[in-house]
Protein backbone atom coordinates (compact mmCIF):
# COMPACT_ATOMS: atom_id res chain seq x y z
CA UNK A 1 0.00 0.00 0.00
CA UNK A 2 2.70 2.78 0.87
CA UNK A 3 4.43 1.64 -1.81
CA UNK A 4 1.35 2.23 -4.04
CA UNK A 5 0.84 5.66 -2.49
CA UNK A 6 4.32 6.90 -3.40
CA UNK A 7 4.09 6.14 -7.02
CA UNK A 8 0.76 8.31 -7.33
CA UNK A 9 2.67 10.93 -5.58
CA UNK A 10 5.84 10.84 -7.76
CA UNK A 11 3.34 10.49 -10.97
CA UNK A 12 1.06 13.87 -9.60
CA UNK A 13 4.78 15.46 -9.18
CA UNK A 14 5.92 14.87 -12.34
CA UNK A 15 2.76 16.11 -13.91
CA UNK A 16 2.16 19.06 -12.54
CA UNK A 17 6.13 19.69 -13.44
CA UNK A 18 5.12 19.11 -16.66
CA UNK A 19 2.31 21.49 -17.05
CA UNK A 20 4.44 24.01 -15.54
CA UNK A 21 7.15 23.76 -17.68
CA UNK A 22 4.65 24.22 -20.83
CA UNK A 23 2.47 26.80 -19.35
CA UNK A 24 6.85 29.00 -19.49
CA UNK A 25 7.26 27.66 -22.86
CA UNK A 26 3.76 29.26 -24.39
CA UNK A 27 4.90 32.42 -22.44
CA UNK A 28 8.41 32.54 -24.02
CA UNK A 29 6.42 32.01 -27.09
CA UNK A 30 3.85 34.72 -27.01
CA UNK A 31 6.93 37.23 -26.29
CA UNK A 32 8.74 36.12 -29.20
CA UNK A 33 6.25 35.25 -31.68
CA UNK A 34 3.32 38.39 -32.39
CA UNK A 35 -0.02 38.09 -31.17
CA UNK A 36 -2.56 35.88 -33.31
CA UNK A 37 -4.36 38.66 -36.12
CA UNK A 38 -1.91 41.14 -36.22
CA UNK A 39 0.43 39.79 -39.18
CA UNK A 40 1.71 42.01 -41.23
CA UNK A 41 0.43 45.06 -38.72
CA UNK A 42 2.47 47.17 -36.42
CA UNK A 43 6.36 45.59 -37.90
CA UNK A 44 5.34 45.12 -41.48
CA UNK A 45 3.75 47.74 -42.67
CA UNK A 46 3.43 49.09 -46.35
CA UNK A 47 4.00 52.98 -46.62
CA UNK A 48 2.34 53.95 -49.44
CA UNK A 49 3.67 57.12 -50.94
CA UNK A 50 1.22 59.73 -53.12
CA UNK A 51 3.05 61.61 -56.10
CA UNK A 52 1.17 64.83 -56.76
CA UNK A 53 1.17 64.68 -61.01
CA UNK A 54 1.82 67.23 -62.89
CA UNK A 55 -1.10 69.32 -64.22
CA UNK A 56 -0.53 70.32 -67.96
CA UNK A 57 -1.14 73.91 -69.28
CA UNK A 58 -3.91 72.80 -71.95
CA UNK A 59 -7.33 73.09 -71.30
CA UNK A 60 -10.09 71.27 -73.36
CA UNK A 61 -13.29 72.21 -73.99
CA UNK A 62 -16.10 70.16 -75.98
CA UNK A 63 -18.09 72.93 -78.16
CA UNK A 64 -20.57 69.71 -79.31
CA UNK A 65 -21.60 65.63 -79.39
CA UNK A 66 -23.96 65.40 -82.00
CA UNK A 67 -24.82 61.83 -83.19
CA UNK A 68 -23.87 60.75 -86.48
CA UNK A 69 -26.49 57.82 -88.44
CA UNK A 70 -24.81 56.35 -91.51
CA UNK A 71 -26.42 53.55 -93.81
CA UNK A 72 -24.73 50.80 -94.63
CA UNK A 73 -25.69 47.57 -96.51
CA UNK A 74 -27.30 45.78 -93.38
CA UNK A 75 -28.69 48.85 -91.79
CA UNK A 76 -28.06 51.76 -89.89
CA UNK A 77 -24.73 52.34 -88.15
CA UNK A 78 -25.01 54.47 -85.37
CA UNK A 79 -21.68 57.68 -83.80
CA UNK A 80 -20.84 60.17 -82.47
CA UNK A 81 -19.10 63.36 -83.28
CA UNK A 82 -17.16 65.59 -80.91
CA UNK A 83 -16.15 69.13 -81.89
CA UNK A 84 -12.88 69.62 -79.34
CA UNK A 85 -11.20 73.32 -78.97
CA UNK A 86 -7.38 72.80 -77.47
CA UNK A 87 -5.53 75.92 -75.37
CA UNK A 88 -3.23 76.96 -73.51
CA UNK A 89 -4.45 80.41 -72.63
CA UNK A 90 -1.06 81.64 -74.04
CA UNK A 91 -1.49 81.98 -77.12
CA UNK A 92 -1.67 78.80 -78.55
CA UNK A 93 -5.00 77.35 -79.53
CA UNK A 94 -6.43 74.39 -82.26
CA UNK A 95 -9.50 72.74 -83.36
CA UNK A 96 -10.29 68.94 -82.97
CA UNK A 97 -12.88 66.95 -84.78
CA UNK A 98 -13.11 63.21 -84.27
CA UNK A 99 -15.94 60.79 -84.75
CA UNK A 100 -16.14 57.11 -82.48
CA UNK A 101 -18.92 54.74 -81.53
CA UNK A 102 -18.35 56.03 -78.17
CA UNK A 103 -18.71 59.60 -77.06
CA UNK A 104 -15.37 59.42 -74.67
CA UNK A 105 -13.29 57.61 -77.81
CA UNK A 106 -14.30 60.48 -79.69
CA UNK A 107 -13.62 63.50 -77.54
CA UNK A 108 -10.31 61.66 -77.17
CA UNK A 109 -9.48 61.60 -80.43
CA UNK A 110 -10.90 65.38 -80.93
CA UNK A 111 -8.09 66.24 -77.80
CA UNK A 112 -5.64 64.55 -79.64
CA UNK A 113 -6.31 65.78 -83.46
CA UNK A 114 -6.94 69.76 -81.80
CA UNK A 115 -3.23 69.17 -80.14
CA UNK A 116 -1.71 68.10 -83.59
CA UNK A 117 -3.41 71.80 -85.65
CA UNK A 118 -2.40 74.00 -82.86
CA UNK A 119 -1.34 77.56 -84.33
CA UNK A 120 0.29 81.03 -82.53
CA UNK A 121 -1.64 83.79 -81.91
CA UNK A 122 -0.11 87.12 -81.89
CA UNK A 123 -1.66 89.23 -78.55
CA UNK A 124 -0.98 92.46 -78.03
CA UNK A 125 -1.96 93.86 -74.61
CA UNK A 126 -4.23 91.15 -73.90
CA UNK A 127 -6.18 92.06 -77.77
CA UNK A 128 -5.77 91.67 -80.99
CA UNK A 129 -3.55 94.32 -82.92
CA UNK A 130 -6.16 95.23 -85.71
CA UNK A 131 -9.65 94.28 -87.16
CA UNK A 132 -10.05 91.28 -88.86
CA UNK A 133 -12.69 89.00 -91.05
CA UNK A 134 -12.49 85.64 -92.19
CA UNK A 135 -14.78 82.75 -93.39
CA UNK A 136 -14.50 78.68 -92.87
CA UNK A 137 -17.78 77.46 -95.11
CA UNK A 138 -21.26 79.25 -94.28
CA UNK A 139 -19.93 80.73 -91.55
CA UNK A 140 -18.01 84.60 -91.68
CA UNK A 141 -16.92 85.85 -88.15
CA UNK A 142 -15.42 89.30 -87.16
CA UNK A 143 -13.03 90.46 -84.73
CA UNK A 144 -12.31 93.41 -83.28
CA UNK A 145 -9.85 95.03 -80.60
CA UNK A 146 -10.83 96.15 -77.35
CA UNK A 147 -9.47 98.06 -74.46
CA UNK A 148 -8.36 97.17 -71.41
CA UNK A 149 -11.49 95.69 -68.92
CA UNK A 150 -14.08 95.32 -72.03
CA UNK A 151 -13.55 91.34 -71.24
CA UNK A 152 -14.95 89.00 -74.44
CA UNK A 153 -17.79 90.13 -75.94
CA UNK A 154 -18.83 86.95 -77.90
CA UNK A 155 -21.13 84.01 -77.81
CA UNK A 156 -20.87 79.82 -79.03
CA UNK A 157 -17.61 78.59 -80.40
CA UNK A 158 -16.07 81.93 -81.10
CA UNK A 159 -16.10 82.68 -77.53
CA UNK A 160 -14.57 79.38 -76.59
CA UNK A 161 -11.71 80.03 -79.17
CA UNK A 162 -11.15 83.43 -78.38
CA UNK A 163 -10.62 82.07 -74.24
CA UNK A 164 -8.42 79.16 -74.72
CA UNK A 165 -6.32 81.42 -77.10
CA UNK A 166 -5.47 83.87 -74.23
CA UNK A 167 -7.28 86.67 -75.52
CA UNK A 168 -9.17 88.71 -72.66
CA UNK A 169 -10.39 91.90 -74.80
CA UNK A 170 -12.23 91.99 -77.96
CA UNK A 171 -15.56 92.40 -79.98
CA UNK A 172 -16.62 88.93 -82.01
CA UNK A 173 -19.30 88.62 -83.85
CA UNK A 174 -20.88 85.52 -86.49
CA UNK A 175 -22.51 86.91 -89.70
CA UNK A 176 -22.73 83.73 -91.55
CA UNK A 177 -23.70 80.08 -90.35
CA UNK A 178 -24.83 79.02 -86.70
CA UNK A 179 -23.14 75.91 -86.54
CA UNK A 180 -20.28 75.68 -84.46
CA UNK A 181 -17.96 73.73 -86.74
CA UNK A 182 -17.93 76.09 -89.52
CA UNK A 183 -17.67 79.11 -86.33
CA UNK A 184 -15.07 77.35 -84.56
CA UNK A 185 -13.25 77.59 -88.04
CA UNK A 186 -13.67 80.56 -89.25
CA UNK A 187 -12.79 82.59 -85.48
CA UNK A 188 -9.48 79.92 -86.16
CA UNK A 189 -8.37 81.31 -89.92
CA UNK A 190 -9.00 84.96 -88.49
CA UNK A 191 -6.37 84.35 -85.86
CA UNK A 192 -4.22 82.85 -88.42
CA UNK A 193 -4.58 86.34 -90.73
CA UNK A 194 -3.47 88.47 -87.85
CA UNK A 195 -0.18 90.44 -88.52
CA UNK A 196 1.79 91.01 -85.72
CA UNK A 197 2.99 94.68 -85.20
CA UNK A 198 6.77 93.62 -85.53
CA UNK A 199 6.26 92.16 -88.88
CA UNK A 200 4.67 95.23 -90.10
CA UNK A 201 7.38 97.46 -88.32
CA UNK A 202 10.33 95.42 -90.22
CA UNK A 203 8.61 95.51 -94.07
CA UNK A 204 8.42 99.39 -93.35
CA UNK A 205 11.83 99.92 -91.59
CA UNK A 206 10.30 101.47 -88.71
CA UNK A 207 10.23 101.02 -84.79
CA UNK A 208 6.76 99.19 -82.90
CA UNK A 209 6.59 102.93 -81.13
CA UNK A 210 6.68 104.90 -84.47
CA UNK A 211 3.91 102.75 -85.63
CA UNK A 212 1.88 102.84 -82.57
CA UNK A 213 2.60 106.82 -82.29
Amino acid sequence: MENNEELKAAETEVSETVEEVKAEETVEAADEKPAKGRKGRGRKQKIETTEEKPQSEWTETVVQISRVTKVVKGGKKLSFRAIVIVGNKKGQVGIGCAKASEVIIAIQKAIADGRKNVITVPIFKKTIPHPVKAKSGAGAVMLKPASEGTGIIAGGAVRSVLELAGIENIFGKSQGSKSPLNNAYATLNALKALTPFSDVAKKRGLTIAEILN
